[in-house]
């Protein structure tokens, strides 16, 4: 209100007062006044008469302030750089509070931000207005609009607008849910709009009292402030007078009764948005104090250089307006955050029918950012009225809530609440109605069949409980009673020529290291655990490598028994029993020595597959350093392949009962079976890859138990008369002439 002040003596603070135009037509201009704009700027001079009477809230300074008013937002950005040129108690402006619209706010913060002078807004809510980066002044006391979940999201003019338009179509049964900015305006309501906002619900700004505020702002009377045109232009709106002499109006008296007739200056039943103006001045007021504390010298809040009332500059406040932390003496604690909105505290209200037929604003829940995570929002749903009156929550239109196990999938192109339900992924669950994602499970938990749950993931390995581990574990013990067997009937048999012929110790020695290689194959079967995966690679390389050495042993006897027949010849000798029993320990010892050190620097550990099933785990030995488990196969392969070699150019020699041809059969039985398990092994998944290599074990056990001692167990029961000396003699003789 120009050439309203109070006596200053320090800062000043500016407040814009908008007056609007209407619509304009092309016979007629007229001025219609904004009301509620000057309820909040007699609410900024209430605030600062407070403050001025608080004697310790900055002691021996009154605070000022310069009211500027406007006509659209043209002259409103202009009256803004006004105030930055105008003259002030202080020589400069360093404070602005205003403006309701976000719009112009806007506009404004672009020219004061790049002279650091802070910016207060009571009603801006615009989120953009957040960004630090496009408005680094600007500072707000109503809550950013990034915290409302609105339908009918538009100001109060066009929202009057709306509803006047949709009155002509009888639309009712609709849930409104509406935004801060009309949801608390009853004056939008009459008998026909009743019918279409009854259970209206929004966000609304917190309900507040302010000792004295009410009764002051009733107390506007043009004959108090007679050099105030906005006090009177308003008067004049209300009451429809005149204050110049008119033949068309009645002359103002200012004695009219503001409470006698509808109006909108008076039509407030709370105080919610002056509430904000209130706290805005008040956050200046502040700001203000903590600059000017001195101690030792120093600021308390920053520890600068401490600054007089002379030297105050907007920058300065600019910086101490970050900080303020307060409470009103009305309970509202009034603080920034790093973006310059306050804690976004809403009541959540809902439009009623009271009994006399008009519309009730009633608070059903609050909505509180400061309040910890799941107890923002505090809902009384008994108290709701939905649309139409009813007591029942309204539903979609389009389709019902996803349940849980699905994920909400909008459609871009189509309203809101319709929507898609998506089943969640496999390995993903959703245990919520209406998730808007599906969460992905741990990496050892899958999701249940309905995906509402992550369970544990089902283990996989080869277990005796199964057909397949069954049958490997009969054949490994038919193989043991085969081996077992054989050994009773070459022991009870040892004296005949056909187990003297080839070195019976060997023939033993061989019967006992096939017995380990059965075995060993059931330690593949079972929950791999630490004893039982260094076991089982360990145990299988020694005992074949065993195996091979007794094979071996017997081949290199008969190429040497061959060379004894001829003359001068004392190989025999040289390759007595000791000469036999060192060359097994040896080829063995080798063996041993590529185990220890498998064993010591990286054993087999069990390992959780999760890579290959994604649904499951399997449970398997890692082989720790592959240097070491190729190693122990390859050895076990080159002795297999010289040994198969040897028995090959031994074959035709005259021996008694073919010892060498029998060698070569169990040779490259044992060759073929291992060749064909590395490709089988590497591309077997799971506990497949066990079962290839208790097979292979198998089946080269049994071609060698087969080939090397059946035929001789099968004269030896079935043949008596061939197992004699003569018979031996015989036949050696017949094949060396």
């Amino acid at each position: 209100m120009p050439g309203h002040y109070a006596n200053c003596s320090g800062s000043i603070v500016e407040l814009m007062v908008e007056r609007r135009w209407p619509r304009t037509s092309l016979s007629s201009v007229f001025i219609r006044w904004n009301h509620r704009e000057l309820r909040f700027a007699r609410t900024v001079i209430f605030t600062i008469a407070e403050i001025n009477r608080n004697p310790k809230l900055l002691p021996g300074i009154t605070l000022g302030y310069r009211l500027y008013n406007g006509c659209g937002s043209e002259n409103l950005i202009r009256a803004a750089i006004e105030a930055l040129n105008g003259e002030s108690c202080s020589g400069q402006m360093i404070g602005l509070l205003g403006h309701s619209s976000s719009g112009i706010s806007q506009y404004i913060n672009y020219i004061l931000s790049s002279l650091s002078v802070p910016h207060v807004s009571h009603l801006s809510t615009c989120a953009c207005l957040s960004n630090k980066k496009i408005y680094p002044t600007f500072f707000r006391t109503v809550p950013s609009d990034f915290f409302q979940v609105t339908v009918l999201f538009m100001g109060l003019s066009y929202t009057e607008d709306f509803l006047s338009r949709i009155e002509d179509y009888s639309i009712t049964g609709k849930q409104f849910i509406g935004s801060e900015s009309w949801i608390t305006q009853t004056k939008l309501t009459s008998a026909e709009r009743m019918s279409i906002l009854q259970g209206a619900m929004g966000f609304a700004i917190p309900e507040a009292t302010v000792p004295g505020l009410g009764d002051y702002l009733l107390t506007l009377n043009p004959l108090e402030e007679p050099q105030s045109e906005i006090v009177k232009g308003v008067w004049a709106d209300i009451f429809g007078c005149t204050f110049t002499p008119s033949e068309t109006s009645a002359m103002c008296t200012g004695s009219e009764d503001l409470l006698s007739i509808p109006n909108n200056y008076a039509a407030f039943t709370d105080l919610r948005t002056e509430s904000n103006v209130y706290n805005a001045v008040y956050s200046f007021a502040y700001a203000l104090h903590s600059l000017l504390q001195c101690k030792n010298g120093l600021n308390p809040t920053t520890g600068k250089a401490c600054v007089s009332q002379s030297q105050v500059q907007p920058k300065d406040l600019l910086e101490h307006l970050h900080n303020v932390n307060f409470t009103t003496s009305t309970g509202d604690r009034v603080f920034f955050d790093k973006n310059g909105d306050p804690a976004s505290r809403y009541d959540l209200v809902n439009w009623q029918i009271g009994e006399n037929g008009s519309a009730e604003i009633v608070n059903i829940g609050v909505y509180d950012t400061s309040l910890p995570e799941g107890a923002n929002l505090q809902v009384l749903n008994s108290k709701i009225t939905w649309s139409g009156g009813n007591n029942k929550a309204v539903r979609s239109v389009c389709r019902e809530p996803c349940p849980p196990g699905t994920r909400k999938a909008i459609n871009k192109n189509r309203p809101v609440c319709c929507f898609d339900c998506l089943k969640c992924p496999e390995g993903t669950i959703s245990n919520q109605t209406d998730s808007l994602d599906c969460m992905a499970c741990p990496p050892e938990f899958w999701s249940n069949e309905n995906k509402v749950k992550c369970i544990s993931k089902p283990t996989e390995y080869l277990s005796y409980k199964e057909i397949m581990g069954t049958l490997l574990t009969i054949f490994s013990c038919i193989g043991v009673f085969l081996s077992l067997l054989v050994f009773i009937i070459f022991f009870t048999h040892k004296e005949t020529p056909i187990v003297r012929a080839n070195n019976s110790e060997l023939s033993f020695l061989l019967l006992f290291s096939l017995i380990l290689c059965f075995l060993c194959s059931l330690t593949f079967i079972g929950r791999p655990s630490e004893w039982s995966c260094m076991l089982r690679h360990t145990a299988f390389g020694i005992a074949f490598v065993l195996c091979i050495a007794c094979v071996l042993g017997k081949t290199m006897l008969v190429l040497l028994a061959f060379r004894a027949t001829l003359p001068g010849n004392n190989m025999m000798r040289r390759f007595g029993p000791l000469q036999q029993r060192l060359t097994v320990v040896m080829i063995t010892s080798v063996q041993v020595v590529i185990c220890t050190l498998w064993l010591s620097t990286n054993p087999p550990i069990p390992k959780k597959n999760m890579k290959y099933y994604k649904e499951k785990i399997i449970l398997e030995c890692a082989v720790g350093s592959a240097v070491g488990f190729w190693a122990v196969l390859g050895y076990i392969g080159c002795l297999a392949l010289l040994c198969f070699m040897l028995a090959f150019l031994a074959r035709k020699l005259p021996d008694s009962f073919n010892e060498a041809k029998l060698i070569t059969f169990s040779m490259l039985i044992f060759c073929a079976v291992w060749i064909t398990f590395i490709p089988a092994y590497v591309s077997s998944p799971g506990k497949f890859t066990v079962a290839v290599e208790i097979f292979a074990i198998l089946a080269s056990s049994f071609g060698l138990l087969i080939c090397i001692f059946v035929p001789k167990c099968y004269i030896i029961i079935f043949r008596p008369q061939q197992n004699s000396k003569k018979h031996v003699t015989a036949k050696v003789q017949t094949r060396t002439s």
